[in-house]
C-alpha cells in the first residue's frame, strides 16, 4: 500500500449522500466454459480467477480512503460467498491473487482445496466484520449462477465505500454471462470500467491448456 498524490478535499463526489455506482455488462465466456467442461474444472473457480485479475488491473479500483487520506494497494485479494452442492451450507472464503502461484491452473487447485475444507468445517472461513473490510485489500466478489440478469443491485455499509463489488451471473445459451461492478466515483471513472470490462474479457479469453 502506497499514499497517493489525489485531491480528495476537492474531488466533486467526495460529500455526495453515496458516491457509489454500478455498471453491467456481458462477458463472452465461451472460451472459459467449454474449456472448463473438457477438462473437468470448476467454471467459479476460473472465472472468479479472472475478473481478480481484471480488478487487478485497473489502479483506480485498488485506491481506498484510510485515516481521511487516498492510498493505492499493490493488489486486491477476493472474498467470495461459497455454498455446498446441497445449498444448506454458506460460508465466506479469502483467496490470495492468482499472481501469486505459478499459474492459474495452480491457484484454481488451492482455492478447490481452500473452499472444500471451509465448508467440511476443516478450515476456518473469512469473518472479518463489514464495517472494517474497506480498509483492507480485499475486493467482494459474487456469483449468482441461476440468474442471467441484466442488471443488479448491491448492499454497501455506508455511502463513502470503497471496496469494489463484482457479480457475475449465469452463462446463456449464446455462452454470455454478466458481469456487474460497483464502485467508488471518488477514484473510478467510465474509462476506468472500460478497461476493467477489456481487461476481463482478455482473461476470459486467455485461459487455455
Amino acid at each position: 500500500m502506497k499514499k497517493i498524490d489525489f485531491d480528495l478535499k476537492n474531488n466533486p463526489f467526495i460529500d455526495f449522500e453515496s458516491s457509489r455506482y454500478t455498471m453491467s455488462a456481458r462477458i463472452n465466456a465461451e472460451n472459459l466454459w467449454k474449456f472448463c467442461k473438457k477438462n473437468d474444472y470448476s467454471f467459479f473457480i476460473l472465472s472468479l480467477g479472472c475478473l481478480m485479475n481484471g480488478v487487478n488491473s485497473v489502479a483506480s479500483l485498488k485506491r481506498r480512503i484510510i485515516n481521511e487520506e487516498a492510498v493505492e494497494y499493490d493488489y486486491l485479494e477476493g472474498v467470495s460467498p461459497i455454498m455446498n452442492d446441497e445449498l444448506d451450507i454458506y460460508r465466506e472464503m479469502k483467496v490470495k491473487t492468482p499472481q501469486e502461484f505459478e499459474d492459474i491452473f495452480e491457484w484454481h487447485d488451492y482455492v478447490k482445496e481452500l473452499s472444500g475444507g471451509i465448508l467440511d468445517g476443516k478450515t476456518e472461513g473469512f469473518t472479518l466484520d463489514l464495517m472494517k473490510r474497506d480498509f483492507t485489500n480485499i475486493a467482494n466478489f459474487s456469483c449468482i449462477p441461476w440468474v442471467d440478469f441484466d442488471s443488479i443491485t448491491s448492499c454497501q455499509t455506508n455511502g463513502r465505500q470503497i471496496q469494489p463489488l463484482i457479480t457475475w451471473g449465469k452463462v446463456n445459451d449464446d455462452y454470455e454471462m454478466s458481469v456487474s461492478i460497483t464502485v467508488s466515483h471518488i477514484f473510478v471513472n467510465g474509462r476506468d470500467l472500460g478497461y476493467f470490462f477489456e481487461n476481463t474479457q482478455k482473461e476470459f479469453d486467455l485461459i487455455k491448456k
